[in-house]
C-alpha cells in the first residue's frame, strides 16, 4: 500500500514538473528571457531637432533615420555619422550643391553607416535583435547667419 502510494506521489509530481519545463522552454524561445527584447528604441537628438522614425539594418550597418528641424531659420546639413563614440570622422560628407536643404519644420530621411570602432573604422555588424548603442552626429550650416552648428544624439536600436 505505502509503495503505491509513493509511486502515485511520484507520478503526480513528474507530470507537474514535465509541464513546467515545457513551459518554460516555449518562454526562452520567444525570447522572454532576452534582457535585449525589453531595451526600447531611443533616438533622442537636441531641442530644435527630432528624430521621426530610425532603423537599422543587420544587413547593411546602416541606420535608416527620419530627421525633421525646427530651428527658427532655414539650415543646411552638412554631414551625419553614426558611430559608438560621437566621433565626427567618419561621417556622410555633403558638400556644394549636395547639401541637404531644410526649411523650417522639414525632414529628411538620411541613410547612414554606423560604426563600433571610429579608430579602425570598423562598420557595426550586428545581428538580429541584438542592440546598438551609439551617437547620431549632425554637421549643419544656419541659412541666415552662416554659422556652423555640430550636434549630437542618443541612437539605441534594436538590429532589424
Amino acid at each position: 500500500m505505502r509503495l503505491q502510494s509513493a509511486m502515485e506521489y511520484l507520478t503526480t509530481y513528474g507530470w507537474a514538473i514535465l509541464i513546467i519545463a515545457i513551459a518554460l522552454a516555449a518562454l526562452y524561445a520567444l525570447g522572454v528571457f532576452n534582457s535585449a527584447s525589453f531595451t526600447p528604441d531611443i533616438c533622442s537628438l537636441p531641442a530644435d531637432f527630432g528624430c521621426l522614425s530610425a532603423d537599422l539594418f543587420a544587413s547593411t550597418s546602416n541606420v535608416v533615420v527620419n530627421i525633421q528641424q525646427s530651428t527658427p531659420t532655414a539650415i543646411n546639413i552638412t554631414a551625419i555619422g553614426c558611430s559608438n563614440d560621437g566621433t565626427t570622422s567618419l561621417m556622410n560628407q555633403y558638400s556644394g550643391a549636395n547639401q541637404i536643404a531644410l526649411q523650417i519644420g522639414g525632414n529628411y530621411t538620411f541613410n547612414v553607416p554606423c560604426y563600433t570602432d571610429s579608430a579602425t573604422s570598423t562598420l557595426f555588424s550586428g545581428s538580429v535583435g541584438q542592440v546598438y548603442s551609439g551617437y547620431l552626429v549632425i554637421n549643419y550650416t544656419d541659412l541666415q547667419s552662416g554659422f556652423h552648428h555640430t550636434i549630437s544624439g542618443r541612437l539605441v536600436q534594436k538590429v532589424v
